[in-house]
């Protein structure tokens, strides 16, 4: 069995199912672009959660609400105005890296907005 994404005319993935390509090629309609459980960031993951030496599929798995760019990959909605699209793992980045302190943090977009030296705050 393989994952499909059903695409809507812009690229956004309307629902993701499991079923045998057979299914997909006789028995729907519309768009549906194969995607892979064991994918993240263009890396392929093990059954064991760590990276292996399987072929990563279109960047990440795709989730409903996700982008599909033709021939690349899925990436999630921008969380915030801010963030860029990383090319590579097709992850949002934030324009400031996240602490490396053993803290927790979230992104205060606002803040970000009104001083572009801060953005995350302790929680």
């Amino acid at each position: 069995m393989t994952h499909f994404a059903q695409l809507n005319i812009s690229g956004i993935v309307k629902k993701v199912i499991v079923a045998e390509q057979n299914f997909i090629d006789n028995h729907t309609k519309g768009t549906w672009v194969r995607t892979s459980y064991n994918t993240r960031g263009g890396v392929h993951y093990g059954q064991d959660g760590n990276p292996d030496s399987g072929v990563a599929l279109l960047k990440n798995y795709a989730g409903v609400g996700y982008t599909y760019v033709d021939g690349v990959g899925f990436h999630a909605p921008r969380p915030y105005p801010s963030w860029t699209l990383n090319s590579d793992t097709y992850f949002w980045d934030a324009p400031i890296e996240y602490p490396n302190d053993e803290k927790t943090y979230e992104w205060n977009e606002e803040i970000y907005q009104s001083n572009n030296a801060l953005g995350w705050v302790e929680v």
